[in-house]
């Protein structure tokens, strides 16, 4: 990323949670990150010109209102589009992982990007690729499905492998057990697709060993009978999807 005069821009990042930190040390040659009233310019007043803010969905508006006229202004939202940084010359970059207090690799992770203009744009992907990141384009409209799918994809399947645990702890055996599974599921279903990587009972049409199971969950855990009600529900309709039943893959549970 160059200036029109062809040097590199300065650049600054607001916000000093995990996000911010994490830029912050990933973009060693980036000032900040600074404070939510920060107004777009160093200590001399001259003004940078690009602003990052990492700082929460809700604080982003008042803090592009800090920034005074004339750098470009970006965001790290998944779920928002780029009308809240009006009337700036806006883009977004939404790392597409988690960044936990200890810090974050960015390399490999994907990247939403968007730009209100070519030159935003053209900035949002030189800061992807500046961080190591697969850039892909998500429109304003879309970003909240978007964000949706990110959240079924890893807050619920923290939620349903705690679920798990919770039924297996009534039979005295560790979630450790359970790992190499997990491993597999997300692996095959990476590599070929939810109805090829399905398997298990309700894959298999043997609703008798779904009967037990649920009867298990009614006894055991109780709190989870409705949930366990939903997810075979949504199992037997991805197994009903059209897939080369013969090219699911094999797994221990298959027994």
């Amino acid at each position: 990323m160059t200036t029109a005069a062809g040097v590199a821009p300065r650049c600054a990042i607001v916000g000093a949670g995990r996000m911010g930190r994490a830029l912050a040390a990933a973009l060693a040659d980036w000032d900040g990150p600074f404070g939510r009233g920060f107004d777009g310019s160093d200590a001399d007043g001259q003004p940078y010109d690009v602003v990052l803010l990492a700082v929460p969905d809700a604080a982003i508006g008042a803090a592009a209102g800090a920034i005074r006229p004339g750098p470009l202004v970006g965001h790290t939202a998944g779920a928002i589009g780029l009308q809240v940084l009006s009337p700036h010359e806006a883009f977004g970059v939404h790392p597409l992982m988690t960044v936990p207090a200890t810090g974050a690799d960015f390399r490999g992770a994907g990247a939403a990007v968007a730009g209100t203009t070519p030159r935003a744009l053209a900035a949002a992907r030189s800061i992807a690729v500046r961080l190591g990141l697969d850039a892909f384009e998500i429109a304003d409209d879309d970003r909240p499905a978007y964000h949706a799918a990110a959240s079924i994809a890893s807050n619920f399947l923290v939620a349903l492998e705690d679920a798990a645990e919770a039924v297996l702890a009534t039979t005295g055996a560790e979630r450790r057990i359970l790992v190499p599974l997990v491993r597999a599921a997300v692996d095959n279903w990476a590599a070929h697709g939810g109805p090829i990587a399905l398997t298990g009972p309700i894959a298999r049409g043997d609703e008798a060993t779904v009967a037990r199971q649920r009867a298990a969950i009614e006894t055991r855990t109780p709190e989870l009978l409705a949930m366990f009600d939903t997810m075979c529900e949504l199992t037997r309709g991805l197994a009903r999807r059209p897939a080369a039943t013969s090219e699911r893959p094999a797994s221990n549970e298959e027994s």
